[in-house]
């Protein structure tokens, strides 16, 4: 049986990732000899990622040995419940030849239903909303950037929603352009969660205005841009984030870039070394979501532009602890870029 969902267990690392982006799924089955070999996740490649293992390595290297699949006999009843149990994105059933005998998708045994969060949390978001939005212009000449539509919703109730489905329900946004406009469109959404607006009097770049926040979040907390979008578990974020005891934890995402020419690397008076015809790179991108220690907020200096980046460097200066989590390239969407938001609100 072929899928688009299955992958030879020679390919590389870096090849699972591009097809799970390019068919939007997070599980693909691998495939030896056309016969079933093993599943790997979204998971799996990022605990890879995470350990340094090279995007060029074969996926065997970070297949997992535990799965769960059904077999022939096992009647439908019991395939949903594993699916529902375990929130599986599909299940295939394999009979005593490794042959795959069909594929249950969870669109199409639970076609009005979402796959629910298992592991809930309920921890500060912070967004950061204060910008004028210039990269949308002139759309944003009209409307603040967090009350851009995304379908029948703002950016900032997309992203808060987000993290309302995993029990979050303290969320702060800084706001200064437009600033009344926004808090009366939010006030009248009568929204499941109280949003605490806390108001900047000028631009103080991406993390200044966090330092009027001291006080108020005594936990770690998220904070998150407000022209992106995630796509992602956020508690294994949170668990990656809190089992590495991080202080900062940056989500990056993995970013290709191909060179339409041929790369060349030269020597000592121009002497040839190497050419690449039309090679390759990947690089893990700042995504603008982050989770953040709150004594971090006693380090942001009171009225001053200050970056988060600026944050980050002071904290890697004292030798504090900093993580990255890593997502796919298309799971994160950068909406602040005008052909992004097109392509999203055009899907």
């Amino acid at each position: 049986m072929t899928s688009n969902r299955t992958i030879d267990c020679k390919a590389k690392i870096i090849e699972a990732l591009k097809k799970m982006d390019e068919f939007d799924c997070k599980l693909l089955i691998v495939l030896k000899n056309k016969l079933f070999d093993g599943l790997i996740s979204i998971g799996d490649i990022q605990r890879g990622i995470i350990n340094n293992i090279p995007l060029e390595n074969s996926i065997s290297i970070i297949q997992r040995k535990e799965i769960r699949i059904a077999k022939p006999n096992d009647n439908i009843r019991v395939i949903k419940k594993m699916m529902l149990d375990y929130r599986m994105e599909f299940c295939p059933v394999v009979n005593d030849k490794n042959e795959i005998v069909n594929i249950f998708y969870w669109e199409d045994l639970f076609p009005n239903q979402k796959v629910e969060v298992s592991n809930k949390f309920n921890i500060p978001v912070v967004l950061m909303a204060g910008g004028v939005g210039s990269r949308l212009r002139p759309l944003t000449y009209v409307l603040p950037k967090p009350l851009i539509p995304i379908g029948e919703k703002t950016i900032m109730q997309e992203i808060f929603d987000r993290f309302f489905n995993y029990g979050c329900n303290q969320m702060f946004t800084s706001i200064n352009y437009k600033a009344d406009f926004i808090k009366e469109f939010i006030n009248k959404l009568n929204l499941p969660y109280k949003i605490t607006f806390f108001e900047e009097d000028r631009p103080m770049g991406t993390a200044g205005s966090l330092q009027l926040l001291k006080n108020k979040i005594n936990t770690t907390f998220f904070v998150h841009n407000c022209d992106i979008l995630i796509d992602g578990d956020y508690s294994e974020m949170l668990e990656f984030h809190n089992n590495n005891k991080n202080e900062i934890t940056i989500i990056a995402a993995i970013k290709h870039f191909s060179l339409a020419y041929g790369a060349i690397e030269t020597g000592v008076n121009g002497e040839l070394l190497s050419i690449s015809e039309k090679p390759e790179y990947t690089f893990k991108v700042n995504s603008g979501m982050y989770i953040l220690e709150p004594q971090l907020l006693n380090e942001i200096p009171e009225n001053q532009f200050f970056h988060i980046t600026d944050l980050i460097n002071q904290v890697k200066k004292r030798n504090g602890k900093i993580g990255v989590f890593p997502v796919s390239e298309n799971s994160w969407k950068d909406i602040g870029n005008w052909d992004e938001y097109i392509r999203l609100i055009r899907k």
